[in-house]
């Protein structure tokens, strides 16, 4: 499956029996206002997952303010919503496609590439005249047998023993003002990981909200090598979920993430912090 498609393709499928249709909206700050938005309203048949009650593990010591979630629970907690081995998943959000890329690297982690983000999101949806429903179908659990895919992780050590390494590149995918430290409205402490490069996540897509396409977001990395070791972070490795797709759609292989990201590095006493420009 592509890593984006747009919603005419999602509903030329929507009663496919293998299509699972997952509603990923959530907003910071407000942790319910993404499940009440999906009891409002969602495309027929979706399900719906919270990005903390279910895409994420609890918040511990380290592990940064999104842990990830534990393997062998993910997979579990996949089944029961309905996602199986076989099924072609398409997540959404209304959020610019952060919390659906989340699922999207998740399912991929765990071993499942039949997994889309559907350009535009609910609201691309609903503008299109596309139907909406209230109802919460049935779900039929299924079968998923995880297979994790270590090597599209790092852990916050071997980023801390690679920092100024040769071929190995940070990308920080917040806005401009938090990297440089200017401002820091979440963690506790601002700044960046040295040697980091600003990337900010939503210039993945154009001004009408569609992502970029392949060449446009290699624009964005001409500065990279393929055979850079990449490792992308953000706050707590949400928004950097959608730079890891739009690296993939650049052509990059080597691509991973750093998925407790700046919460978890500064939960390490001792790491360093860099502020401005690099």
């Amino acid at each position: 499956m592509q890593n984006i498609v747009p919603v005419k393709w999602v509903l030329a499928r929507l009663y496919e029996s293998d299509i699972v249709i997952v509603d990923c909206r959530f907003q910071l700050g407000q942790p319910e206002s993404g499940r009440r938005a999906y009891e409002e309203g969602h495309i027929p048949g979706a399900i719906y997952l919270d990005l903390e009650k279910d895409l994420s593990g609890p918040i511990d010591e380290h592990g940064g303010r999104h842990p990830l979630p534990d393997a062998a629970e993910l997979a579990a907690r996949f089944g029961k919503a309905g996602i199986g081995n076989e099924s072609r998943v398409v997540a959404y959000d209304d959020q610019g496609g952060a919390m659906a890329s989340r699922l999207w690297w998740l399912l991929r982690y765990l071993g499942h590439t039949n997994v889309s983000v559907m350009e535009g999101g609910f609201s691309a949806w609903k503008n299109a005249g596309c139907p909406v429903s209230a109802e919460q179908k049935i779900i039929i659990p299924a079968p998923f047998l995880a297979t994790v895919q270590h090597n599209m992780l790092i852990e916050a050590d071997e980023v801390r023993e690679s920092l100024g390494a040769e071929g190995f590149v940070l990308i920080d995918s917040r806005e401009t003002p938090r990297y440089r430290g200017e401002v820091e409205p979440i963690d506790p402490v601002a700044g960046h990981i040295p040697g980091a490069k600003n990337r900010f996540w939503a210039e993945g897509r154009r001004a009408d909200g569609t992502w970029k396409s392949a060449d446009e977001q290699r624009e964005r990395f001409a500065d990279l090598s393929p055979d850079d070791e990449i490792v992308v972070y953000c706050g707590s490795g949400v928004t950097a979920t959608p730079n890891v797709i739009a690296l993939q759609e650049a052509g990059f292989t080597r691509v991973k993430l750093y998925a407790g990201s700046w919460s978890d590095w500064i939960s390490y006493e001792g790491n360093p912090v860099a502020t401005g420009e690099e």
